[in-house]
């Protein structure tokens, strides 16, 4: 498959120094970099992956509380509030 790419220069510029810097040509690390991330979409995670962002959002839905003080867990304070 071909495609065409309209670069902006200094983006063009950037690819290329990436791909200079791997003693690469801009078509073959751009194959490499394309490879790499097709394989990371299609690799099985278990749902892990969309478990952590699922709690990560949850998280982020919730607001900052401050840590209860070491006194406020105390055995004897839990229990004495909770009769």
């Amino acid at each position: 498959m071909t495609v065409k790419l309209e670069l902006t220069p200094d983006v063009e510029a950037g690819l290329v120094a990436q791909a200079q810097a791997r003693g690469l040509s801009l078509e073959e690390y751009l194959q490499q970099v394309l490879r790499e991330r097709s394989v990371a979409t299609v690799t099985p995670v278990d749902g892990r992956e969309e478990k952590a962002r699922a709690f990560l959002a949850f998280v982020r839905g919730h607001r900052h509380t401050p840590a209860l003080s070491e006194d406020a867990v105390r055995r004897e304070n839990l229990v004495r509030d909770a009769q």
